[in-house]
This record gives structure tokens, C-alpha cells and sequence, in this order.
């Protein structure tokens, strides 16, 4: 939420409105259900969100991280308003609270504005729970249409943000396809052979899986070729790993990027502060960001490509079948 500093008294009263007395009037209710559902129908013919409803269900079988976010079809005729409240009082609580706030109020005066806002609300969330589960890789997912273009994607293991070897994943990661421009999979991919406009890998880190995704674009008629690319310059980098001067060359970006990438207006100041707590990084995690990058040695991201990039990945394929002859 972002608001003029004249004008935060009334902004924060109606904040505080809508999370502690929200109304799920019928009418409203109805038209945003309207708007989600022509939103569900046009996707029905989309190949991209046909892709990846069939992505989902291939990694996550029948866990809930295979539904689909903006729901179903039946699944959203059947909620009613008295639904909407019963979430709303299940899930706003101060257990499941995260606050960042950047800009011109004072310590004491936010402080009082934060018991106005959130003093009302339950202490617990009531939520049913969800068990973590290992994205189901070794497979190949086609979804075959005749189009020019083909996307591909390939789902390696990932890594949980408190792990031991998360900063030498990252590391691995920005050598093999995080930084575009710099990556092995950019200077293979595109730079030698223009088989792609794009092409990167990044890590997801969901609160209960994850995974390092590879993803890319190219001509329908050269997709394998750039599969067999790709896979390559993985096998590669999980049997040798990257270079003393890769890992010196990744260290001096993700250090030196950091304030520009998250630090460089109010609103991402906020969204890096509510992302040390989530993931519980300390207050004091800025200043030591440095020396946990820095203290990762050529060993342990090499350990950290192997460990991930050996495994036999699921492979994503939007387009004509791999085989086709153009």
C-alpha cells in the first residue's frame, strides 16, 4: 500500500477497515467471479496455460501445488460470500504477519498506527496444512500444437533458502543462466548459435518445494538442437562446475547488484524488508549478505552443481512434436 504522507491518517483508517470489517457483498462478490471466470475460459484455449496446467500436474501430481491459481470453473460457482468470510477470519492473523514500512512517519506514531491496523485480528491463522512434496522430475511433458515457435523448460532439484549450500547454489546458478548477458546457457544458446532471443535459468523456492528452472524460446524446427544445447551446457557445468574467474565474476554482481536491484525505491525497500522476515534472515542480514557470498569457495559451488545438475530433469515441450520434420 503506498499513500501521500497528508493523506495516511485516512489511508490507514481504510486499511484498517477492510482488514479487520471486510464486506463480500453479493453483487461485488459476483462480478469479480465473472471477471475470473471469462478469464478461465479464454485460457482454455491458450496453449501456454494449457502447458502449464499440464506442467503442474506432471510435477505435483495431486498436491495443491498442481491447482491452478485463479481456481476452477465449478470450483468458483460454488463459493458465496459466507465463504469469503470464513477464509478471511482463518487466514488474517498476526502468526502469519509480515510488516515493512518505508517513508516519512516516525517510529512511535507507526507504532500506534500498527495497533490501530492489526491489534484486532486473531492471534493464529486456522489454516488446514500443506506437506511439502519433491517436484516429480525424469519425465518429458509435450503439449503439441503447430506453432512457429517452440518454449521449452526443464525442472532440475532446488534448494531451501536455509540450506547450508544455498549461497553456492546461487553462485551456480548465475554462472549457468541467472545473469543474462554473462550465463554459459546465454553464450551458448544465443551468442554462438542464435537459437533463442532468451534463454536462463532461475531457482524456485516455494514454501513447501523447489526446483531450478531452465526456460527458453526458439524455432519450432530447431528445437531440438537447442534442447540438445542446453542439456549439454548443464552435463557440462554438473561434471566440471564453473571457473575460479566465473565464480569471481558472480560473486563481484550479486554483491555489488544488490542495492540496485532491491533497494532502489520505497517500494522494493519494503518488499526486501518483508523478505528477510518470511524467510527469516535477521535484521541484521544486509550487512552480512556480503561475507555469506563471499566465504563460498570454488569446491562448494562445484559440490552444488553436481548435487542438483546430475539429476535427470522434467522436460517441458510447447510446440510441434520434437520429432516433426518441418
Amino acid at each position: 500500500m503506498a499513500m501521500l504522507s497528508l493523506r495516511k491518517d485516512a489511508a490507514f483508517d481504510l486499511l484498517r477497515l477492510a482488514l479487520n470489517k471486510p464486506r463480500f457483498d453479493q453483487k461485488p462478490t459476483d462480478r469479480i467471479r465473472a471477471q475470473i471466470l471469462s478469464g478461465i475460459i479464454a485460457n482454455e484455449r491458450e496453449p501456454s496455460a494449457i502447458a502449464e496446467r499440464a506442467w503442474l500436474s506432471a510435477l505435483y501430481g495431486t498436491h495443491p501445488y498442481s491447482r491452478p491459481n485463479e481456481g476452477t470453473k465449478a470450483g468458483l460457482a460454488s463459493i458465496s460470500p459466507a465463504d469469503l468470510s470464513v477464509f478471511h477470519r482463518a487466514a488474517f492473523a498476526r502468526d502469519g504477519l509480515h510488516i515493512a514500512v518505508v517513508g516519512d512517519i516516525d517510529a512511535n506514531a507507526l507504532g500506534e498506527k500498527l495497533d490501530q491496523l492489526f491489534g484486532e485480528l486473531p492471534q493464529m491463522q486456522a489454516l488446514a496444512p500443506v506437506t511439502d512434496v519433491v517436484p516429480k522430475l525424469g519425465q518429458q511433458v509435450e503439449v503439441n500444437y503447430d506453432l512457429p515457435q517452440t518454449s521449452l523448460q526443464l525442472a532440475y532439484p532446488g534448494v531451501t533458502r536455509d540450506a547450508p549450500d544455498f549461497y553456492a547454489v546461487v553462485l551456480m546458478n548465475d554462472i549457468l543462466g541467472g545473469s543474462a548477458f554473462t550465463s554459459r546457457l546465454w553464450d551458448q544458446v544465443r551468442e554462438k548459435r542464435g537459437l533463442a532471443y532468451g534463454v536462463g535459468s532461475a531457482l524456485e523456492d516455494k514454501e513447501h518445494s523447489q526446483a531450478l528452472l531452465v526456460t527458453t524460446a526458439t524455432r519450432s524446427d530447431r528445437a531440438p538442437e537447442t534442447l540438445s544445447v542446453i542439456r549439454d551446457v548443464v552435463k557440462q557445468m554438473a561434471e566440471h562446475g564453473p571457473t575460479a574467474t566465473e565464480l569471481a565474476a558472480a560473486k563481484r554482481y550479486l554483491i555489488g547488484a544488490f542495492a540496485i536491484n532491491e533497494l532502489n525505491s520505497s517500494a522494493s525497500i519494503a518488499a526486501t524488508l518483508v523478505g528477510l522476515q518470511s524467510s527469516n534472515l535477521g535484521i541484521d542480514y544486509i550487512q552480512r549478505r556480503a561475507g555469506l557470498i563471499d566465504q563460498v569457495t570454488l569446491d562448494q559451488v562445484k559440490a552444488a552443481a553436481k548435487k542438483l545438475l546430475s539429476s535427470e530433469p522434467a522436460i517441458m515441450v510447447v510446440g510441434p512434436p520434437l520429432g516433426a520434420k518441418g
